[in-house]
């Protein structure tokens, strides 16, 4: 198995990557959405139905 970053051999303890580097490297690609698996729009129902979301003018708390 190789690296997915860098195709060199991978390393057990960071397998399927070769470093503890390119493990954390890609946990934050994920993590920032760098990587994106593909779907359908989530549309928000109520949002769209009274129109009262959170950063509505003249909501009070």
């Amino acid at each position: 198995m190789t690296c997915p970053l860098c195709t060199k051999p991978a390393h057990p303890d960071y397998r399927p990557f070769c470093s503890r580097g390119h493990r954390d490297r890609d946990l934050l690609a994920w993590l920032g959405e760098g990587y994106r698996i593909p779907g359908r729009p989530i549309v928000d129902e109520d949002a769209d139905r009274d129109g009262a979301g959170l950063d509505s003018p003249g909501r009070s708390d």
